[in-house]
């Protein structure tokens, strides 16, 4: 058994854990877009980030791929944790902004304006309905093409494969194929419909971590009103 610190609670997980499974078992919250369980974990949204080890040699990393290590410090909520994780969504709000789930984790995490130009892409390139089709489906009909700013997801050499057996189960996983949201223009880039409340605790210089990790908060229900 492995024994690390998670938001300074002790837990003992076993080898080959990841943080996302450890911080999971002790019930803290961590947004995912690209993990799905069933499917290798792939590491490709960062929206999982969580500060390990302390002062100036903490670094984020992706909680759903790295494996628990013994005496291991781990924060799940840290103002650099939740400063990542707004930019990174911020960013994929800019690719798909039509995306219901990515509008659901903008609000839940606080942010009501896009500052960066919508390139309505669609695709986010999570991986999701790659591993969907090579792993649950048995297939690999589709798969990753080409490197950098040309990367896509598709068939190879775009011809139609003999292999798919058009089951859907890639569009059932893809965060982009799912329910959209009708809001897409700049000013209206996140609706807030369906908003969250955002914990006011780090928000305070005097804390540095989320002071509770209820869904919702306490505290932010009473500040609400």
């Amino acid at each position: 058994m492995i024994t690390l610190k998670i938001n300074g609670l002790d837990v003992s997980v076993e080898q080959g854990t990841t943080l996302l499974e450890a911080a999971k078992f002790l019930g803290f919250p961590i947004p995912t877009l690209c993990h799905m369980e069933g499917l290798s974990p792939y590491g490709a949204c960062r929206l999982c980030v969580v500060e390990i080890g302390e002062g100036p040699k903490a670094k984020l990393v992706s909680s759903c791929t790295y494996p628990a290590e013994e005496d291991l410090r781990v924060r799940t909520a840290s103002q650099r944790v939740l400063r990542a994780r707004k930019m990174i969504l911020e960013l994929l709000l800019a690719s798909c902004p039509q995306s219901k789930i990515i509008q659901d984790l903008a609000s839940a995490h606080g942010i009501r304006q896009q500052r960066f130009k919508q390139e309505h892409e669609d695709c986010i390139l999570c991986g999701l309905c790659v591993r969907m089709c090579a792993e649950q489906m048995v297939a690999k009909a589709i798969g990753f093409r080409n490197r950098g700013q040309n990367r896509s997801i598709g068939t190879p050499f775009d011809v139609k494969s003999d292999v798919c057996r058009l089951c859907g189960g890639c569009m059932y996983v893809c965060p982009a194929c799912q329910l959209r949201c009708t809001y897409n223009e700049p000013e209206k880039a996140i609706c807030g419909g369906c908003a969250n409340l955002t914990p006011p605790c780090v928000d305070k210089e005097q804390f540095n971590d989320m002071m509770c990790y209820m869904d919702p908060c306490v505290a932010c229900e009473i500040k609400k009103d």
